[in-house]
């Protein structure tokens, strides 16, 4: 065999043990922050909601991005005291906002749930603390889990979510239509509400394929008596079609 060096292949090797290595750090010292992105009723244009998003400034790199952190998180198990901080965080603002905000009353919050945290065995345990902590409802919280997590765990999946809605806890599925898209599992899981991932709405009003799809996916959305939230929505045409198609929510990007 020839083997070559590839400084670069060390480089990106050092870089990603300097970034676990902040990481760490990071979740110690708390430099993380969320976002709260609205989600508004197409019907009456209220906000109704928001998806917390988590962000990290870096001391010395500035904002990294999600696409970077939240993988190595996975990879390294620190998405569980990540995870944790998220859904703290969340809760405690709703809890702020709802003060605040009395006439917006009921808001919820979103968050995203990694499958490592969803199938860690402490799961329900740190939810429940966190709700009883705050004195929130589950209803107050949704939780947003993508096709592929469900679907590689099947009878555990039913279960788990069967757990989670027995504490009121709405159940979303994150940018359905880019995974798995099985029809099977909508029947057997308890879900509430389908999220339309942002390629089928960017471009909506131009491309009959991105409208096809998106009338489809609200039409079994409803026929399964599930509630469906459009993500990406940037313009007016865009709100104006959803709210032809019957779609109930939308957030930007």
């Amino acid at each position: 065999n020839t083997v070559l060096f590839d400084r670069g292949m060390r480089a990106r090797i050092l870089e990603r043990l300097q970034l676990e290595a902040d990481l760490q750090g990071a979740i110690e010292r708390q430099q993380f922050h969320l976002n709260y992105q609205p989600i508004v009723s197409l019907e009456t244009s209220k906000i109704v909601g928001f998806e917390a998003l988590v962000r990290w400034r870096h001391p010395t790199r500035g904002l990294i991005s999600p696409d970077e952190f939240i993988p190595l998180a996975e990879q390294t198990g620190l998405i569980i005291p990540l995870g944790e901080w998220v859904l703290s965080e969340a809760c405690r603002q709703l809890n702020f906002l709802r003060e605040q905000f009395p006439d917006y009353s009921p808001l919820s919050i979103s968050v995203n749930l990694s499958g490592m945290q969803l199938w860690s065995s402490e799961v329900l345990q740190y939810i429940d603390k966190i709700l009883k902590s705050l004195s929130l409802s589950g209803s107050s919280l949704k939780l947003e889990i993508t096709e592929s997590i469900l679907m590689d765990k099947g009878s555990e999946a039913t279960a788990l979510l069967g757990q989670l809605k027995s504490r009121q806890i709405q159940l979303s599925i994150d940018d359905f239509g880019t995974g798995y898209s099985s029809l099977a599992y909508l029947q057997s899981f308890p879900i509430d509400t389908l999220k339309i991932d942002r390629s089928f709405i960017n471009g909506i009003e131009q491309q009959e394929k991105n409208l096809d799809i998106t009338r489809t996916i609200i039409t079994l959305a409803h026929s399964l008596e599930l509630d469906v939230i459009a993500e990406g929505v940037e313009t007016r045409e865009q709100l104006e079609i959803l709210r032809s198609l019957g779609c109930e929510y939308g957030q930007g990007y």
